[in-house]
């Protein structure tokens, strides 16, 4: 594989020019088509297998027009200090304000709270509820609009007016302002860690080219294969996180490969053949665990990971062509500004470094018995290297034992869908939220909807009343309504209140019930129950999450390790690699159950109200982190492995691999953490949960497992590190991924200078 990326890497240096245009045409044509196509389809947040939606679906089909899954909006009204809301003047401001939203737009249904009995037994409150034709997130500026200006006629009447529920649920938001502080602090760690605007400048390009190109694709194929405009935001944050971080990773190497002596094009094709070797299986990982989120069983989760594999794929494209091909219209200015000589670039001592790095075992000094090179010049990532070669049980114990108190607290995971009760005190739904349950008890805004299918029973009237009764008289039950039938009389629905909030464990424990209950209810009457509405169908993800984790896990992390057999050839390396990542992501996991579930630090990052932890977190980091750490494990061990392999001692070769990659994954795990923690600042629970998450999971996985644990095994491992049983070693293909025959070949003759070109 080295010696066809190492073709191709020349090849795209030579046709610069043809390359640039290639990707910029081909930009241009997916914004085009990006800009005609038909507008995203909504794919809503369907759970197929669940009871939830298996009453969704049947509640479509028996009560057409009732949109089931359709936005809606809760108007709570409270009446001024002493008084009631069925004042009269209080009553007719009510009144007027429902009246106004029954012929506003897209609204199908607005009832007064005095025709449905929805006052509070205080008389101090009353709500409305509105319902749209339109789902969640999809209504129009004109449609919210009519609510809010009909929220403020209320307040402007003297009441307290907010508005709960899901008509102002906006679509997911991209990033926006965060993404543009993540791009300027990766630009200023650039800057830092290659010292040379053009070399920080080049990352930046080509991984938006990525971004943009993928972006645009997903909106051009959206009405054809189904992906709507929230499969997006996962594609934009990877592909920009790992554009980045590919693009740095081959630069890198092209400044190693110009220090050693080597002409330009020479050294674009050594660094796309070895560091681009890493990209590729790098990439290949990232892709299968995002890839891997199709089995879970949700479209939403497998539409989001398989939009974000093909950026990455395309991010690993970019890397492996256009960046050697801008590296040919850079030349040598993606190096310091520095003396060349006094950062060691060519001359004599850089040939003798290149010398000593080729010589066979043995030759080269050492500083003790673990193989420690004392002749290389050393920079912070060697002295750090032979810092843990010299203690690394303690350096090991450290690391696993710090990690595992930090995942002390997941053990207390408790995972739920944050609803409007995790939102910001600033807002209209947060304060609608407190208000129903101040004014009718914290499980009024967590209703279930009971479904009762009486199709083909003989008396189906009879049936639901028992089965309303039946509802009503169970623990945890504050009221049930009585059955509302559809057109037919054949389906009826009940509305029971729980005495708890919808997140509380006892809600979960009465959803239960009441399904525990449904067989002998059927027996009974004939008809089917089934237990649906927004509280269930969150209970229902949740659990169909849990049960998904671990055959989640068994695939995406037996694919890995099976990828990583092939590129380390070795059986204990990948081993290490997946018990490593499982630490970082414990350890992730711990924060944010000791942050969002335990309030710690809470005030700190704008959380304003715990409760359980995103059910959709877990599988979310694994899959994202565990790809991003496998970037992270490539490129450093294959660095390693490569030094090991040209003949240097297994301590030796460890120095080496630090010594070229410490600093650069380091500024790769900044960028990541600088636009990860971005997310922090967002206003949506979910977003600062999913934003902490990863941030401090990239933060674990590069500084403690890549720095400290990783170094410290393979040292304590020694040359057993690379074993590999005879029977593998016969079956596996030897793909080179360190770039090993490149050193046994001749050199191709350098071509005539391209004309008009910059820095060659």
């Amino acid at each position: 594989m080295a010696t066809i990326l190492y073709r191709l890497g020349r090849w795209a240096f030579l046709r610069r020019r043809l390359m640039a245009l290639f990707w910029v045409a081909l930009l241009a044509t997916a914004g085009v088509l990006a800009a005609k196509a038909p507008a995203a389809p909504d794919d809503g947040f369907a759970m197929p297998g669940t009871e939830a939606q298996q009453a969704f679906d049947l509640m479509d089909e028996r009560f057409p027009g009732a949109m089931a899954d359709g936005a809606s909006a809760r108007l709570v009204f409270v009446a001024p200090s002493g008084q009631k809301i069925t004042a009269t003047a209080n009553q007719q401001a009510v009144e007027r304000t429902v009246a106004e939203l029954a012929h506003a737009e897209q609204v199908t249904s607005a009832v007064s709270p005095f025709q449905a009995g929805a006052v509070s037994r205080d008389g101090s409150t009353a709500y409305a509820t509105v319902g749209y034709e339109a789902k969640p997130g999809k209504l129009t500026t004109s449609a919210t609009d009519a609510l809010e200006q009909a929220a403020q006629h209320g307040r402007d009447a003297g009441l307290t007016v907010e508005i709960g529920g899901t008509a102002l649920q906006a679509e997911p938001e991209a990033g926006g302002s965060t993404e543009a502080v993540g791009m300027a602090l990766s630009a200023v760690v650039l800057v830092i860690t290659f010292g040379s605007l053009a070399a920080a400048g080049l990352p930046l390009l080509t991984a938006l080219v990525g971004v943009g190109l993928g972006i645009a694709g997903i909106t051009a194929l959206g009405s054809t294969l189904g992906l709507s405009s929230t499969t997006s935001t996962l594609a934009m944050m990877l592909g920009l996180a790992v554009g980045i971080d590919y693009a740095v990773f081959i630069i890198s190497r092209y400044r190693a490969e110009l220090a050693d002596g080597h002409e330009p094009r020479e050294a674009a094709g050594r660094a796309v053949g070895t560091a681009g070797s890493a990209v590729v299986f790098a990439g290949l990982t990232v892709v299968i665990a995002l890839a891997g989120l199709s089995v879970v069983g949700i479209p939403v989760l497998a539409k989001m990971g398989l939009a974000a594999a093909g950026t990455v794929v395309v991010a690993v494209l970019v890397a492996l062509t256009l960046v050697p091909a801008m590296l040919g219209f850079l030349g040598r200015r993606v190096l310091p500004r520095r003396s060349a000589a006094r950062r060691g670039f060519g001359g004599a001592r850089t040939r003798g470094l290149r010398r000593a790095r080729n010589a066979p075992a043995g030759s080269a000094p050492t500083a003790n018995g673990a193989g420690i090179p004392d002749a290389q010049p050393v920079n912070g990532g060697a002295r750090w290297a032979r810092l843990v070669l010299r203690r690394p049980v303690a350096v090991l114990l450290a690391g696993v034992f710090g990690l595992g108190i930090l995942a002390v607290p997941a053990l207390d995971l408790r995972l739920g869908l944050p609803g409007d009760e995790s939102q910001p005190t600033s807002t209209t739904q947060r304060r609608a939220y407190d208000l129903l349950s101040d004014g009718f008890g914290p499980g009024f805004n967590g209703p279930l909807t009971v479904l009762v299918d009486a199709k083909g029973v003989a008396d189906p009237k009879g049936a639901a009343e028992r089965i309303g009764r039946t509802v009503a008289g169970l623990p945890g039950v504050v009221s049930a309504s009585p059955p509302m039938f559809n057109k037919t009389g054949d389906t009826a629905m009940i509305n029971a209140v729980p005495s708890t909030g919808p997140s509380a464990a006892e809600t979960k424990d009465l959803v239960h019930a009441i399904r525990d209950r449904a067989d002998g209810l059927k027996t009974a009457t004939g008809a089917t129950v089934l237990v649906s509405g927004a509280t269930a169908m969150n209970i229902d993800v949740s659990q169909k999450l849990t049960d998904a984790l671990v055959p989640y896990l068994a695939v995406v992390v037996g694919l890995a390790v099976l990828l990583l057999l092939v590129v380390f050839r070795s059986v204990l390396v990948p081993l290490k690699a997946a018990l490593g990542f499982l630490l970082s992501v414990a350890a992730a996991l711990g924060a944010v159950v000791a942050v969002f579930q335990w309030g710690w630090l809470a005030d700190l990052i704008g959380v304003d109200q715990t409760g359980p932890v995103m059910s959709v977190m877990p599988i979310f980091l694994v899959g994202v982190v565990f790809g991003l750490a496998m970037d992270y494990e490539v490129f450093l061990v294959t660095r390693i492995r490569e030094a090991y392999v040209h003949g240097e001692e297994p301590g030796e070769a460890i120095v080496t691999g630090f010594r070229h990659y410490a600093r650069v994954v380091t500024a790769a795990a900044f960028i990541m953490i600088s636009v990860f923690a971005g997310f922090i600042g967002m206003n949506e629970s979910m977003i600062k949960m999913m934003g902490l998450g990863l941030a401090a999971a990239v933060a674990f996985d590069a500084f403690v497992v890549r720095m400290a644990i990783v170094p410290a095994a393979l040292a304590l491992l020694g040359r057993r590190a690379w074993w590999l049983p005879r029977p593998l070693e016969r079956i596996l293909p030897d793909i080179d991924v360190e770039g090993a025959r490149l050193n046994t070949r001749v050199p191709e003759p350098e071509p005539e200078p391209v004309r008009h070109s910059v820095g060659v």
